[in-house]
């Protein structure tokens, strides 16, 4: 089975955007709707995933005096 590549941050929330935006027309079937919904949830689990690796890569980040940037191990 192919590896699937992993999708960026702005992918997963075009496709959450998508989500809402069919859920919020209310035509949806019942088995549907829980469908979007369910996967919805894996969506924004993984958004929040991106969200903190960036946050401790920025966290690592610490700029010095000279105006350049570098990595630190603190937290």
């Amino acid at each position: 089975m192919p590896r699937q590549k992993e999708q960026s941050f702005e992918e997963i929330m075009k496709r959450l955007e998508t989500i809402v935006e069919q859920m919020e027309r209310g035509d949806l079937p019942l088995d549907k709707s829980v469908q979007l919904y369910e996967e919805g949830i894996g969506l924004s689990k993984l958004c929040l995933e991106h969200l903190r690796k960036t946050e401790v890569k920025l966290k690592r980040l610490s700029k010095e005096l000279d105006g350049s940037f570098t990595l630190t191990e603190e937290e």
